[in-house]
């Protein structure tokens, strides 16, 4: 091999160390601008799912009836601000899952590429990296999240059978609750629910990342292009997040019911994810377990939508001055 050739490849070699440790700031950056964007114009729709994934009868009748009825319900009962209970721990916690998710999947599809290729076993590996590693941050952000959320639920339980006496409730803030299970149950307190999050959030984004990729792709017409059109990135992400959150419902509906804290009107308390799944069937029917799937593909949908559209506008890469990849 000759000099030039040498000097060459030596080049090559500290080009992509190069890359690499800079690309990553850049990607982490991206995802946690994408996931406040993406929360803040979606968390309406996340509250209006939480509360119907918990809902039981209560003397035969439930709260809301539907998607719909539960939007008009809150807003009427609660105000505009009702609909973002619960958002404070979400904008503070999602910049740092979205980043996680967002570029520990890139980064996974990047390091394992060849020639910018990948199998299909490499995607799911990356999908299931990225699922594997966000849930240090998505478990106590949704274990607050989903607490907030159903506060306005509970108190609206209680004007309708708190006549009765069958119903206590006392409304904590996001933050004592963080605080009392710090203090009674240390960080354990904050991780309930820790397995069955990772038995939604993994195949959630084996299935979300490897689908957007294939989708995203059709925006890529030329070799040099460093990312699709914004709205092409939009609808790929709205695709996907649409069919990976209709595919995984069943399981958020048992993460909402054991991540739930204050007790149900009924009293449940569950032992486990299997406790929980075969309650819910025997006591609810299998129609159970896909209650809230349109909202939460609504939800999820725009959120992961407009997280990608955000994520390849390349906003980490101006902010740092380092050039954009092309997406693999």
């Amino acid at each position: 091999m000759s000099s030039n050739e040498d000097s060459s490849v030596e080049e090559k070699e500290v080009e992509g160390r190069g890359t690499f440790t800079t690309e990553l700031p850049a990607r982490v950056l991206n995802g946690g601008i994408a996931g406040l964007t993406g929360v803040t114009c979606t968390f309406p729709l996340d509250l209006v799912k939480t509360r119907l994934h918990d809902q039981t009868k209560v003397n035969g009748e439930v709260l809301y009836k539907n998607t719909f009825d539960c939007f008009v319900k809150v807003f009427k009962n609660e105000g505009f601000f009702g609909m973002y209970r619960g958002s404070g721990v979400n904008l503070l916690l999602i910049m740092p899952e979205k980043a996680i998710k967002l570029a520990a999947n890139d980064t996974l599809r990047h390091s394992m590429s060849q020639g910018g290729h990948l199998s299909l076993m490499q995607e799911v590996a990356a999908g299931a990296g990225a699922g594997l590693f966000q849930v240090i941050v998505t478990t106590p952000m949704e274990m607050l999240k989903i607490h907030g959320q159903l506060a306005g639920k509970l108190a609206a339980q209680s004007t309708v059978i708190g006549q009765k006496g069958t119903l206590s409730i006392q409304s904590k803030s996001t933050l004592s609750v963080a605080k009392g299970l710090l203090q009674t149950k240390g960080i354990s307190g904050l991780y309930k629910g820790l397995s069955v999050t990772l038995m939604r959030d993994i195949p959630f984004s084996v299935i979300y990342f490897p689908l957007f990729a294939h989708l995203n792709a059709i925006g890529l017409r030329r070799r040099d292009d460093t990312r699709s059109p914004f709205f092409v990135s939009l609808f790929a992400g709205m695709i996907a997040g649409a069919t990976a959150a209709v595919s995984v419902n069943p399981i958020d509906v048992v993460k909402t019911r054991i991540q739930t804290l204050a007790p149900s009107t009924n009293n449940r308390e569950y032992k486990g994810v299997k406790d929980c799944a075969r309650r819910i069937y025997k006591e609810e029917g299998l129609k159970a377990f896909f209650r809230g799937a349109l909202p939460r593909a609504m939800v999820i949908a725009p959120l992961f939508g407009i997280a990608q559209g955000v994520y390849f506008l390349g906003i980490g890469e101006y902010i740092l001055g380092v050039k954009q990849l092309r997406p693999v």
